[in-house]
């Protein structure tokens, strides 16, 4: 059976934050506990009021119990083909919240495809395209309907299997950026470092995010 247990630290200001996942794979299906935000200020006190559990079965459903709110969210997908097209879709509910999403993908060819999201009942709509340039360089515009704004993610592999992703949400102007390594990790695993910035609240220090995912068996 496979694990993976993987450990986030971030800071915001005064405030310092852990969160720690732990999953399993027995058979088709992939367990995995989660704790977020377990904020502490004094260095002391934790909180560990966020317990997520899930069980999934890849490429068919998930479900996904929040245990402190009493919650239960369903996500089922499937994949069927349109005129030779690979069509992905997805839909979620979530219970408590009475609502439900619906998502698909067309895929166009090895390098394009375009997706949609729509809440059922809402104006609640976004519509993305996504290029892949040479298999390394990914552009990725997306339209919300309900915000009527543009949002713009681009990434690039380099280094042999590193990432880097600049991110810009016009109607936040939130400008983020992630770095992705896994080849200075000699053990293997992937650590991820993340910065965002508010450029509406004008220069501030950024919100620092890292995050150490180790795999083992």
């Amino acid at each position: 059976m496979n694990a993976a247990v993987s450990f986030i630290g971030g800071a915001n200001g005064n405030k310092k934050g852990l969160a720690a996942t732990l999953a399993a794979h027995p058979g088709e299906l992939k367990l995995r506990a989660s704790l977020s935000d377990t904020n502490f200020t004094d260095g002391s006190t934790l909180n560990f009021d966020d317990l997520l559990i899930s069980i999934e079965k890849p490429g068919s459903f998930i479900i996904d119990f929040d245990i402190p709110k009493k919650d239960v969210q369903f996500q089922f997908m499937n994949t069927f083909k349109v005129d030779g097209k690979q069509v992905n879709w997805t839909y979620t509910h979530v219970r408590n919240e009475r609502r439900t999403v619906l998502d698909g993908t067309l895929l166009l060819d090895i390098a394009n495809k375009l997706s949609a999201s729509h809440e059922l009942g809402s104006f609640n709509c976004k519509l993305k395209y996504t290029h892949v340039h040479r298999g390394l360089t990914t552009f990725e515009p997306c339209y919300d309907l309900a915000k009527k704004s543009w949002d713009l993610a681009v990434s690039r592999r380099v280094l042999g299997g590193d990432l880097i992703k600049a991110t810009y949400e016009t109607s936040s102007q939130v400008l983020g950026v992630e770095w992705s390594c896994s080849s200075l990790i000699n053990e293997g695993g992937r650590i991820k470092v993340s910065a965002s910035f508010n450029l509406a609240e004008g220069l501030h220090p950024p919100k620092l995010n890292v995050q150490r995912r180790k795999m083992e068996n």
